[in-house]
């Protein structure tokens, strides 16, 4: 499972990204000393240029991208045909016996009952990536098998890639994201689904499969990204997931670089965020593009 791969509805869980890693609850604050003349007025001007950052980019930045991902909120869904259980072990019985070109009639046949191109990627793409992996854990099915349906599950993505879209964008540095499984990982369609969301938001988005630790520090140590996401597939991943962490923010070029993570565990085990030395997580596409404008923002504020 990978990023975005979660139980829809839940809230972002997002760290902070303002304050130090090292606060450690229960242990009281020594008393500031007092501030000079000097130290006031630049404490002031800084807090100016906070407020203006937060009226001019924090608030509009939120306000597009929560319009962009969640646009169809407002309207009772099951008024735009949701894509249900059956229609997601159909699709798969079709992505797992038929040709690519049956299970894109299908899905077309989905779209056509009024179901919006974010419902057909978040209620029937995605979780029939979950299906394709829980029939595999089980032994329902071959590697064969498997590995063709999600083979077609990816065209599928990448043939509504332009559409869901929606047009190009210009792509400042501070708006770039690395999102990768980790090293060693085999399974992506949640990577790929949480950056054509992302990529819709106007992000710069970087896909890479880094077979090593040394592989991904290179990466961010080599380009400038806001914020990094990684996909854990496994519990028993955590020390190393921790580690690869460890390495992003040592090698990374920009020292305040955010750090998302995502997998199924973490719905019932949110401290893994904290235990892996994470900054947040998000259930699904939409929460991913949420938390990503939180962590572009705040350093834009916090680095002026």
């Amino acid at each position: 499972m990978c990023i975005g791969d979660y139980a829809k509805g839940t809230e972002a869980k997002v760290g902070s990204v303002e304050g130090t890693r090292d606060d450690k609850p229960g242990v009281k604050a020594r008393s500031a000393p007092r501030s000079t003349p000097r130290e006031a007025g630049n404490a002031e001007a800084r807090r100016a240029r906070l407020v203006r950052t937060i009226e001019g980019e924090i608030v509009p930045r939120l306000v597009l991208a929560r319009r962009v991902v969640r646009e169809d909120d407002a309207t009772d869904r099951s008024r735009y045909g949701t894509p249900d259980e059956t229609d997601v072990l159909e699709l798969v019985r079709l992505l797992m016996q038929h040709e690519l070109g049956v299970a894109a009639a299908y899905v077309e046949t989905v779209r056509q009952r009024g179901a919006t191109l974010d419902l057909v990627c978040l209620e029937l793409l995605a979780p029939a990536a979950r299906e394709l992996g829980r029939r595999w854990e089980y032994d329902e099915c071959d590697f064969l098998q498997v590995t063709l349906a999600l083979c077609r599950l990816h065209q599928l993505l990448r043939d509504l890639s332009a559409e869901f879209r929606g047009g190009e964008f210009e792509h400042p540095r501070e708006r770039r994201i690395l999102l990768a499984p980790c090293p060693g990982e085999q399974h992506t369609f949640g990577v790929s689904l949480v950056g054509e969301f992302l990529q819709r938001a106007g992000w710069e988005v970087w896909q890479e499969f880094p077979g090593s630790i040394e592989e991904i520090s290179s990466l961010v140590r080599q380009n400038w990204f806001a914020v990094v996401g990684l996909s854990l597939g496994s519990e028993r991943k955590l020390e190393e997931i921790a580690t690869v962490i460890r390495a992003i923010r040592s090698a990374s070029m920009n020292r305040s670089i955010g750090v998302l993570v995502g997998g199924p565990m973490l719905l019932a085990k949110p401290e893994i965020v904290q235990f892996v030395g994470a900054d947040g997580t998000a259930p699904d596409g939409p929460q991913a593009v949420l938390c990503a404008e939180h962590f572009c923002t705040m350093q834009s504020a916090v680095n002026g």
